[in-house]
């Protein structure tokens, strides 16, 4: 099959609306032609941004307190609200819980803004623990760099700004260190950042993690996302944004099929029975993550190109990440070889890998062999009855294994 068919395969699968797939698909297709005899004409004149904003003076300069507590993403939807402006942009944190209890900082996926992880940081909290988690860059509140990768080294420098701009020490030699825990894309960001600062960490707990996802499952569409220049970029924007508009996906995806970038956002959203279930906000009951997602992508002016930017650079493909959780295994293997067997409990010195069984992106079959494998055996794995989208949904049991760790 030719380049161009295969484009045009991705482009047809990737909207469901019959009466406007053809006029995109000629569009589409005569712009990925000229984009490859001449990519420049399709740039744009003005000049490039810097930094894309978040919605967070738009909402905070027209709504009342009322609307505001309305939205799918109130901006106080989680305690302990704070904007921290850096050089990248502002960042949105929160923090709250007992100020000596045990430290947990939460990462989150590549288009979930953290109140996914709000249920598990809740729980955590009720267990006495201090919890902070913050929106990635190009997320919920978070402004989004626009002229920078969204790779290891701007994820690591984030959570760093966020750290910081707690009132309270979480790297200082008093502090205890902290627990990280990530998910999904937040999973690779952890075992990245745990592989270059091991001595901040207390535990490392991986959820669904990214990172070791084997280059074998990635489909052509997805490569296309990869490969900047293919097509001219405001063109493969507006696709993704469309695409990533619709939602989840109505049928469910068969297992051996390769990975498409719109599986990325399926996967993390819960189903509407699940959804309609689910606490994230103790402050607003009725928040979930598909609406907010939802709201995300219209509001957020730079939630497609960060998700793109993750997509390309991110901590996501096991040939890009192989050596960081290589060099956390031997880390590991030798604070085990030096520590004291008193005291010592069976997951100490390990990463902590909790999954679904029925995740159709991080596969148990692979995962299990692969971490071990790369992590030299410091790895221990729970595994739960769910999918991909596990600690949106069964938050009490994932925080009480956090809790037990501690």
């Amino acid at each position: 099959m030719s380049l161009y068919s295969q484009t045009v395969d991705f482009l047809s699968g990737a909207f469901s609306d019959n009466e406007s797939k053809l006029p995109l698909l000629a569009v589409a297709g005569a712009s990925f032609t000229l984009g490859l005899i001449a990519r420049s004409g399709f740039a744009q004149s003005e000049s490039p941004k810097t930094i894309f904003s978040s919605p967070r003076l738009a909402v905070s300069a027209s709504i009342s307190e009322l609307e505001n507590g309305q939205l799918p993403l109130p901006t106080d939807v989680l305690p302990g609200a704070r904007d921290v402006f850096t050089p990248y942009g502002s960042i949105r944190v929160y923090e709250w819980g007992p100020e000596d209890g045990p430290k947990v900082l939460f990462v989150h996926g590549i288009t979930t803004p953290c109140i996914a992880l709000g249920g598990v940081a809740h729980a955590l909290v009720d267990r006495g623990c201090r919890v902070m988690l913050f929106d990635l860059f190009g997320r919920g509140y978070s402004d989004c760099p626009a002229d920078l990768p969204q790779d290891d080294r701007l994820f690591s420098t984030q959570i760093f700004l966020a750290l910081t701009s707690s009132p309270i020490s979480w790297t200082g030699a008093e502090s205890g260190k902290f627990c990280l825990t990530g998910y999904s894309l937040g999973g690779g960001i952890a075992a990245t950042f745990a592989s270059y600062f091991p001595h901040l960490i207390s535990s490392l707990v991986l959820l669904a993690p990214a990172g070791l996802l084997r280059d074998s499952h990635i489909s052509f569409q997805t490569r296309l996302l990869y490969s900047k220049g293919l097509m001219p970029e405001n063109i493969l924007t507006s696709l993704v944004r469309r695409r990533l508009g619709a939602g989840p996906l109505v049928t469910p995806k068969p297992k051996d099929t390769k990975l498409n970038a719109a599986d990325a956002l399926t996967e993390e959203l819960p189903s509407q029975s699940a959804a309609a279930t689910q606490i994230l906000s103790r402050s607003y009951p009725h928040i979930n993550v598909p609406s907010t997602v939802a709201w995300q992508v219209n509001n957020h002016t730079g939630f497609v190109h960060a998700f793109m930017s993750s997509m390309r650079y991110g901590p996501i493909l096991q040939q890009r990440q192989w050596n960081n959780w290589v060099r956390l295994g031997e880390y590991l293997t030798a604070q085990n070889e030096t520590s004291s067997n008193e005291n010592k409990r069976p997951g100490d010195n390990k990463v902590h890998i909790l999954c679904g069984d029925n995740d159709l992106i991080i596969i148990k079959s692979e995962i299990v062999p692969d971490a071990t494998a790369a992590l030299g055996g410091n790895v221990v794995f729970k595994f739960y009855e769910a999918g991909h989208e596990f600690p949106s949904t069964i938050y009490e049991e994932v925080a009480s294994y956090i809790f037990e760790i501690l």
